[in-house]
């Protein structure tokens, strides 16, 4: 009789050890492997473009079979030990060994480490079996995942959470280690699965560095802010900034006033196209589908309260996937440049959490997500050339060299004299900065120890303290005129005259560029 358990113990383990070898093929086979097996005429090369068609759902019955003869053979081993043993405890202790070792390494090990060598072979071979058992089994094990779901806390996966973007991530950091796929590629890949999970918000152009022009101007004046600032899509307000009544494009304008000359004092809003509105909540990669298929290249994106919060390209999109794409008339600053003593030069719209990757902690802040905001937030007002704020870091975790970030505003730009670039400076432990011996204590201008908002900052539920600097009270008249964002990046440097742009940019007006005024 032990004979016979042990017979079907091997079946039954050699039945797993297929299943896990076509498990392990399958998740490796794709659509493009299985036409160039159909255009070589291999045998098999139908049944394999069947499962590559559909992997999910031959991945899962491979997987129940899988289980199913380990298990089977898991009771056999078991019963044949508890026969031939007579202490029970020591037969079950000999059964976990015995299934143990036969569970990683013959179904574990060997047939996975086959099934990824060869995955277009194993795959074939397996089609031959997985396709009839499927009409069989499939509704099976669609049951089962159904029966999983409802066991599990939250949303499940509806065809099961075997074939998972993390396995297709590690998959790909796999190819960049084995040097199949460069370092670029590998980056780009999980670009795209990360664009799943970006929202307009994080790609958008926000409301206050746009260029727009009001509907009653006249077509001389959009053509002339579109020869100034670069941009060839420039959006068309109605009763204020905050109304995007249309798009105005440099093509359409170039087309009237060269049919005919006398249609430069025509309005501005006889020439727009209307504009296409979009939650800035709304999912990054699905708005990219959509513009492709609607044929539009920009989108004003509206906040949760129905006001403009920004506009977003299909540019703005690509360049998550992609990076940064510039063209010959593009002179844009690069978001990060290194300087001496672990010091950095950073864009005021640099993201909290790129800047926390240069220092290695983590940077979040609820209120805010750029450099700027984050300099502005600090310093409870606008922030000028000059402006200085100290982010504490004491007591993070993996921050023992670094007590602190210290951000101070530089270069101005634009007619509003908004922030372009932050230095970003290290504070190492006892650096701690001390007000100026030389001021009195109620100097004004300067805050030491000033403590943000509560909930706001990265250090802790009330925020971190910081050390603020201001400039002094007479200057800060100016600084009142750039408005809301305060820190965001500053206005982009004139263009040449032609088609430059993509449509968004950084505060503008076509009076002033009809008198051809320039911004200071």
């Amino acid at each position: 009789m032990t004979g016979s358990l042990l017979t079907g113990v091997a079946v039954l383990v050699l039945l797993a050890w297929l299943a896990s070898c076509a498990e392990a093929g399958i998740a490796r086979i794709n659509g493009y492997r299985a036409e160039e097996a159909v255009r070589a005429g291999k045998r098999g090369a139908a049944q394999l473009a069947a499962v590559a068609a559909d992997p999910v759902r031959y991945l899962n019955l491979a997987l129940l079979l899988r289980v199913a003869a380990e298990t089977a053979a898991a009771v056999l081993v078991t019963y044949a030990c508890l026969v031939s043993v007579d202490s029970a405890w020591q037969a079950l202790w000999l059964a976990f060994g015995v299934m143990l070792l036969i569970s990683f390494v013959a179904v574990g090990v060997s047939p996975r480490t086959i099934g990824r060598q060869h995955p277009v072979n194993t795959t074939t071979a397996a089609a031959h079996v997985l396709l009839p058992l499927a009409r069989v089994l499939g509704p099976l094990t669609q049951l089962l995942i159904l029966l999983g779901n409802a066991l599990t806390p939250g949303k499940g996966f509806r065809r099961g959470p075997f074939a998972s973007e993390a396995e297709l991530r590690a998959m790909v950091d796999l190819a960049g280690r084995d040097r199949l796929i460069e370092d670029e590629e590998r980056r780009m890949v999980h670009s795209v699965f990360e664009l799943g999970d970006t929202m307009v918000r994080e790609v958008m152009v926000p409301r206050t560095d746009l260029v727009t022009i009001p509907r009653d101007r006249t077509l001389r004046q959009g053509l002339t802010l579109a020869l100034r600032s670069g941009f060839s899509r420039i959006p068309v307000t109605g009763e204020n900034d905050d109304d995007i009544v249309g798009v105005l494009y440099l093509k359409d304008l170039v087309r009237r006033v060269h049919v005919s000359r006398e249609s430069e004092s025509g309005a501005v809003e006889t020439a727009m196209r209307p504009a296409t509105f979009v939650p800035d909540t709304k999912n990054a990669g699905d708005l990219l589908r959509e513009m492709q298929r609607d044929h539009i290249h920009v989108a004003v994106a509206i906040d949760e309260y129905g006001g403009t919060a920004g506009i977003v390209t299909i540019e703005d999109i690509l360049e998550e996937i992609v990076g940064e794409i510039t063209d010959e008339y593009d002179r844009e600053l690069p978001p990060v440049r290194p300087l001496d003593g672990g010091r950095h030069r950073v864009t005021a719209r640099l993201d909290l959490g790129d800047l926390g990757e240069l220092y290695g902690v983590e940077l979040e802040d609820e209120d805010v997500e750029t450099v700027g905001g984050l300099l502005a937030k600090r310093l409870g007002r606008v922030p000028i050339a000059g402006a200085t704020a100290e982010v504490d870091l004491t007591g993070r975790h993996g921050t023992p060299n670094l007590a602190g970030l210290r951000l101070t505003a530089e270069s101005p730009a634009g007619r509003r004299n908004r922030i372009l670039t932050v230095l970003v400076e290290p504070i190492r432990p006892g650096e701690r900065a001390a007000p100026d011996a030389d001021a009195p204590a109620d100097a004004p201008g300067r805050a030491v120890g000033a403590r943000a908002p509560a909930g706001g900052g990265p250090g802790g539920d009330d925020g971190p303290v910081t050390t603020a600097s201001m400039a002094p009270a007479e200057d800060l008249d100016s600084a009142r005129e750039t408005g809301a964002g305060g820190g965001e990046e500053g206005s982009p440097p004139p263009g040449p005259d032609g088609d430059t742009g993509t449509g968004t940019g950084h505060g503008g007006d076509a009076e002033d560029a009809e008198k051809g005024s320039r911004r200071p």
